[in-house]
């Protein structure tokens, strides 16, 4: 299992205002915008992202992060194995992941995913 981005997520009340700071401040623009989540990135490299949410639209919690991996079900199964807390059970998502949320040891909710 390899991990292939990271991508930190920011929880924010007015997801248009927050995604006009980003933009102004940092150049940063939207490449995927489902409503409740906005990820935005640097239009000279983008592989350098940040990610808005207002919520998650599954799940239980916004995220601190989340993590792409090339193997999501291995990553779960090692979560498991290590003893941690599972937050958002394995789930393919309507919008092309399939992901989990675990709690790392420090409190912080991670987002685990894979593309379809």
């Amino acid at each position: 299992m390899t991990v292939t981005r990271v991508v930190a997520d920011l929880e924010c009340a007015d997801l248009p205002r927050t995604t006009a700071f980003y933009t102004d401040v940092l150049g940063l623009h939207p490449v995927m915008d489902h409503g409740w989540i906005v990820t935005l990135a640097d239009p000279a490299r983008p592989e350098v992202q940040l990610s808005l949410m207002t919520h998650d639209e599954t799940a239980p919690v916004v995220p601190s992060a989340s993590i792409q991996v090339d193997d999501v079900d291995a990553a779960h199964a090692a979560a498991i194995a290590a003893g941690a807390e599972i937050v958002h059970p394995l789930t393919d998502e309507p919008w092309g992941v399939r992901r989990f949320f675990v709690r790392d040891p420090a409190g912080n909710v991670v987002n685990i995913l894979a593309h379809g």
